[in-house]
């Protein structure tokens, strides 16, 4: 069983949980992600709608403990900065 501890960040019009790359694609679900989610380094930033509970789901079947902390802020995210996620974004 894997803890895993992750952020939701949150700004006025939209959310983000941020997931390590890894994870997703050991969870194998880097090609199930949308171009609605963002990449920064290591990390992916799975938008609230769909991704995120793709994440969710897939983290929980595997036996992962979640443990979330919330951010918010009341400006734009810095997350809106990163480029757009792709599945044909080398692992």
């Amino acid at each position: 069983m894997k803890t895993q501890k992750l952020t939701f960040h949150c700004d006025p019009s939209h959310g983000w949980l941020e997931v390590p790359r890894a994870d997703a694609i050991a969870l194998g679900i880097a090609d199930k992600i949308s171009r609605f989610s963002h990449i920064g380094g290591h990390s992916l930033y799975l938008e609230e709608d769909c991704d995120a509970s793709l994440y969710l789901d897939a983290a929980k079947a595997a036996g992962y403990t979640l443990n979330i902390t919330e951010r918010y802020t009341d400006t734009d995210s810095f997350i809106r900065n990163f480029d757009q996620y792709s599945n044909k974004v080398p692992a």
